[in-house]
């Protein structure tokens, strides 16, 4: 005859609950983000080559761009340095995640944290805070080196306006463009390929449709997400046929939307 065991009630209410939260989650994601030195490495790569790429530009251009034969606006150079800045938005977005699966970390995270879509929203949140902060700040140090210069020929931009929206639109495509990376990570799981193929339609594609003729290859040219989301980052583009600032954010973003649910679904019913 088998007896049953009862459990006093003090005993089950003195068990610690494991569940965890949201911020348990963030908190742990963040020790992960900021202990790893490629982290800091490739913030460092941001701020050097996106203000220090739109400093050089606005000295070795200024000259040229107040005498009557210039053919660009300075708005179009004020922010030039976040155009080759995104490499390194590209690179935090993917390694966010895939060194977790290049060390097999993420079997470790899962067991603690079961609920994978926590996880996620986690990596999300930190990275694209992260480079919105970091992106900001970075087109703000370029505008205040770069207008310097331009300045002294006459031609300096107000911090008002259109290159004010440029200012703090450079940290929302760095934030988008580490959101789309992490999310092609996550679908691919490999660094290597997740990087190359996430540039190669960032800046490579992005281009090369320019030369499909027609009324098609203008509407491909501008949704391709490179160009969509790069126009809210510069007060003057260079391209003349890219779309208005914030409709071009807007389709950015549907794009975003839509691979960080494909990301999040693969996570959910794949095996780690």
């Amino acid at each position: 005859m088998s007896t049953a065991t009862v459990i006093p009630a003090e005993a089950t209410t003195s068990l610690p609950d494991t569940r965890q939260g949201f911020g348990d989650v963030l908190r742990s994601e963040w020790i992960k983000l900021r202990t790893v030195r490629s982290t800091w490495w490739t913030l460092a790569a941001l701020v050097g080559l996106g203000a220090g790429l739109t400093i050089v530009m606005c000295w070795g251009n200024a000259e040229w761009l107040a005498s009557e034969g210039a053919d660009e606006s300075p708005g179009s150079f004020i922010t030039w340095g976040m155009m080759i800045a995104q490499i390194t938005a590209v690179v935090l977005g993917v390694l966010a995640v895939t060194n977790e699966y290049g060390t097999g970390m993420v079997r470790t995270t899962f067991a603690a944290v079961p609920r994978r879509g926590r996880v996620f929203a986690a990596k999300a949140l930190l990275v694209s805070g992260v480079l919105f902060v970091v992106g900001t700040a970075t087109a703000l140090i370029g505008y205040f080196g770069g207008n310097f210069f331009l300045d002294r020929e006459g031609i300096g931009m107000a911090l008002e306006g259109d290159v004010l929206r440029s200012m703090y639109g450079s940290g929302l495509y760095m934030a988008g463009l580490g959101l789309l990376s992490l999310a092609v990570g996550t679908l691919l799981r490999h660094t290597a390929g997740a990087i190359t193929i996430t540039i190669a339609v960032v800046f490579v594609v992005s281009n090369m449709v320019a030369l499909i003729p027609g009324d098609i290859g203008l509407f491909i040219e501008r949704v391709m997400p490179g160009n969509a989301g790069s126009s809210v980052a510069v007060p003057v583009a260079f391209n003349p046929n890219l779309l208005d600032p914030w409709a071009g954010f807007a389709i950015f973003a549907a794009e975003i939307a839509v691979l960080m649910t494909l990301a999040a679904i693969a996570l959910r019913r794949r095996d780690a």
